[in-house]
Formats: C-alpha cells, sequence, structure tokens
C-alpha cells in the first residue's frame, strides 16, 4: 500500500509515558537518556512519546533530565515524526508557509538545511513512512480477519500494535476523513482522528490494511467492542 509523492499507547495517560523514561535514566544512572538508549531500554518507543509531547528535548524536560544534544542536531526521525503530526493535524499535506510555530515544532528552515529543499524533505518523508511496507503481513485471508472466527483460542497472525507508519498509510488512504460520519481536520480544524481495528482485536481481527479504518475521537470512542458481522 504505497503512496507516490504506533500499542499506538493513545491511551496511555502522560505521567506513565514520563515515569517510564525517568526509570530508563534510573537504570542506566544517567541524567540524560537519548531516543536510542530508550528504544533499547524503554516499554514504549521515542516516537510515541515525540508524537505526545512534540518533541523530544520537550519530553527529557518533562522528565526533569538533561538535553541529550544540541538542538541544531535534530535527527531526521524528529522531523518525520514532526511533519507526520502537522500532516495529520491539516488533514492533508502542509504547504511551505505553515510550517511555523503555533503549528510545527520546527521551522521549514530546519528542513532545508538538513534535506537540502522542502521538496526533497517531503519526498524523503513519504519513503520513510513507506518504509516499513514490506514488514506487514499480507498473508492474512479475509477469513483469519476474525469474520468466521468462533474459537476463543485463536491466534493471531500478527501483533495488535498499529505501527506508527502503517496508521499514517491508512489516514492517507481513508483520505484524512472519518469513514463513519466523514469528519476531517482539513473541513474542521482540531478534528482528531484515530486509526482502529474494524473486527476487534479481542474478537480475532488482525492488524492489517483490510481491518483498519479512520475514524474521528467521538465515532471511536463510541463504537465500544462491537461491530457488524
Amino acid at each position: 500500500m504505497d503512496f507516490i509523492l504506533e500499542d499506538y499507547h493513545r491511551n496511555t495517560p502522560d505521567n506513565e509515558l514520563i515515569d517510564d523514561l525517568k526509570s530508563v535514566a534510573v537504570k542506566l544512572k544517567k541524567s540524560t537518556v537519548t531516543m536510542l538508549e530508550y528504544n533499547e531500554n524503554g516499554k514504549f518507543h521515542s516516537s510515541t512519546l515525540q508524537r505526545r509531547f512534540g518533541s523530544w528535548f520537550r519530553v527529557l524536560e518533562l522528565a526533569e533530565l538533561q538535553a541529550s544534544r544540541s538542538k541544531l542536531n535534530i535527527s531526521e526521525n524528529e522531523l518525520f515524526v514532526n511533519l507526520e503530526k502537522v500532516w495529520t493535524r491539516l488533514g492533508r499535506q502542509p504547504k511551505y508557509v505553515e510550517m511555523k510555530k503555533n503549528l510545527s515544532e520546527y521551522s521549514v528552515g530546519t528542513y532545508e538545511k538538513k534535506f537540502g529543499s522542502w521538496q526533497r524533505a517531503l519526498k524523503l518523508f513519504i519513503e520513510y513512512i513507506n518504509n516499513d511496507v514490506s514488514s506487514e503481513n499480507k498473508s492474512v485471508t479475509k477469513n483469519k480477519l476474525g469474520q468466521n472466527n468462533k474459537n476463543k483460542n485463536f491466534q493471531h497472525k500478527t501483533k495488535r500494535e498499529i505501527s506508527d507508519r502503517l496508521r499514517f498509510r491508512i489516514l492517507m488512504r481513508d483520505g484524512f476523513s472519518c469513514k463513519k460520519c466523514g469528519k476531517s481536520p482539513s473541513k474542521e480544524f482540531g478534528t482528531e482522528l484515530h486509526v482502529d481495528h474494524i473486527i476487534p482485536w479481542s474478537k480475532g481481527g488482525e492488524t492489517i490494511p483490510e481491518n483498519l479504518e479512520t475514524k474521528c475521537k467521538q465515532c471511536n470512542l463510541g463504537k465500544g467492542n462491537a461491530f457488524n458481522v
């Protein structure tokens, strides 16, 4: 499911994410923690914390840890996570002039310095988003989605977690619009979109594109664990 041009942990409390980072710092006996160190020792993933709080520097600040490096040395991953957040908030591809503080953690100039141009940054971002497509389990047949599975002891063929990049690809596929009510950030700024299983994980639903869809926060939270078969 390529395009041309994250457990998702959305219900995890802020303090639990920050406390986990603090515990990693205690474990490593360090006053700061890099993203790589956290990914190797933490319960969650650094991109989950970045998406929740805006940047790794802000995460470290909230955990009362020291900055691990200069803000001038921003990683490509941090810039891509920020771009994903902006793109999702807008419900469309960000424009050059929109990469400002009220919407973006980093300026468009930061992207130009890192990647050479804004267009190249967008191109590499799409490559980054599509980079793990081959890791998706594409061999799960329709009956394994859970529709015909009445055995409570079934074994899943995929993980429950929806990766950040898979989530973003589903949002793009669905046009950044709720599949139930049609709400979209591009039409109503501030609309919060979720990506969730159509057939719930608890009912045997697999984490594959065919069993994932975009819903706004209100429609998704109202769904519960019910589904139509």
